[in-house]
């Protein structure tokens, strides 16, 4: 309940800051040239800070303050899904804090991975628990002879959208993984392919994790 309700914030701040985005880029002169050269996050931050000026007629005032509000809801947004996300940490903490020991595991994946797994038994075999994240291969040639896979779009796509934060954490910060993907790219595999095969070692290895320690828990 807690990831859905993060999740709606997200959603919800992300949504206003586009909006700001796009009303800055059709705002009066006087008032685009304040955020001019400014990135999204520093567009925001000057956004909240608008203040009406009597002098302006209906069209900037009404700029201004719909840039104000949207601003300020977008920050608001943030602030909830981060109090939101310390609840959901301390949940982990108090469940199954050995996820967090894994590489490239945070509250949310954790969180995730979690709820898509739910309890011993519920998945019967680290394979199902692939197909489950859409990272189990599917072969996409035709005869007797498979040399080629497709991508998986099956599935929960919240789980699998949480294992390839965890690959592409390791690729950038694991010494091990990004030997491994420089080893499979020298076999020509492509980096569709390396990340698809990566997913699927990190869903065989947090399902025997969860698994196991539930077992001798």
């Amino acid at each position: 309940m807690l990831l859905a309700a993060r999740r709606s914030a997200i959603n919800a701040s992300t949504e206003a800051q586009l909006q700001v985005f796009s009303l800055v880029i059709a705002a009066p002169e006087p008032i685009r040239v304040r955020f001019r050269g400014q990135k999204l996050a520093a567009m925001l931050n000057t956004a909240a800070k608008l203040r009406v000026q009597s002098a302006w007629d209906v069209e900037t005032t009404s700029t201004v303050v719909a840039l104000r509000t949207l601003a300020r809801r977008a920050h608001a947004m943030l602030k909830e899904a981060r109090e939101l996300q310390k609840e959901i940490l301390a949940i982990i903490r108090g469940w199954r804090p050995d996820l967090l020991e894994e590489f490239g595991v945070g509250p949310i994946v954790a969180a995730t991975v979690l709820c898509a797994w739910s309890h011993p038994g519920r998945i019967h075999s680290e394979a199902a628990f692939a197909m489950l994240a859409g990272v189990a291969p599917i072969p996409a040639n035709s005869g007797q002879v498979t040399t080629r896979y497709r991508l998986n779009r099956y599935g929960d796509r919240q789980l699998n959208t949480a294992l390839h934060t965890v690959v592409q954490s390791r690729i950038q910060y694991q010494p091990a993984t990004r030997d491994y993907v420089a080893r499979r790219t020298a076999e020509g595999k492509t980096s569709r392919e390396i990340k698809r095969c990566l997913a699927r070692y990190v869903a065989r290895d947090l399902y025997r994790l969860l698994e196991n320690q539930a077992t001798t828990a």
